[in-house]
Parts: structure tokens; C-alpha cells; sequence
């Protein structure tokens, strides 16, 4: 089993909750968080000043799926948020050793 983090736009999140719907993906956990990476934040102007946001409005989606889903789930996330730009987020994978559904007790795969 894997644990898929994702970290992308807020304005992709409609997107990607449909794709990995129509792939019978439903089950995630969506945070809002805030960040910057390379971009090192934004500056806007609004009524004629200018203003910095050092860090970016982001949604951080966790995803726990079976190793054999990984990449279909990483590439419809990957694929639906990807705009080109900098700031269009990125994709982490760990390993996870356990899961377990607290309702019933089942552990493992069967728990997802």
C-alpha cells in the first residue's frame, strides 16, 4: 500500500475529484494549506499597489490506494492539474505498512 500526497491548485481540485471519481477512485482527504516553492510567492495589484503573498494558497489531497493503483491514480492527478506553470504543485509517495477501519477492525487492503 501506498500513501499518494499531492499538493496542487485549489482551482484543479473540482478536476482531479472527478477524474479519480470516473476511474472509481472516491475515497481522499483534501486539506487546505499554504506554501511557495520555486516561485517564492506571488505579487498582485489591486486599486494600484502592489502586494506580496510570500506564501501561495495550495489543496493537499492524501490518498491511501493499493501499490497496483499508484501510478493510474499519480497520472490522472498529474495529468489534470498540470497547467505548465510554476506553482502547479507536486506528488508524493511513501509506503504505508497498515491500515485499519476503526468501525470494524479490518486491517490491510481490506480497510482502504
Amino acid at each position: 500500500m501506498k500513501k499518494i500526497e499531492a499538493i496542487v491548485r485549489p482551482g484543479k481540485l473540482n478536476a482531479i475529484m472527478n477524474a479519480l471519481q470516473s476511474l472509481g477512485y472516491p475515497g481522499l482527504t483534501i486539506t487546505e494549506v499554504e506554501g511557495h516553492g520555486r516561485q517564492k510567492g506571488i505579487t498582485a495589484q489591486w486599486r494600484g499597489r502592489t502586494y506580496s503573498m510570500e506564501l501561495v494558497p495550495k489543496v493537499k489531497l492524501e490518498i491511501i490506494a493499493r501499490d497496483e493503483e499508484v501510478d493510474m491514480i499519480v497520472d490522472t492527478i498529474l495529468n489534470t492539474a498540470k497547467t505548465g506553470e510554476i506553482g502547479d504543485g507536486k506528488i508524493f509517495i511513501y509506503p504505508i505498512d497498515d491500515v485499519v477501519r476503526i468501525r470494524t477492525g479490518e486491517r490491510g487492503e481490506v480497510a482502504i
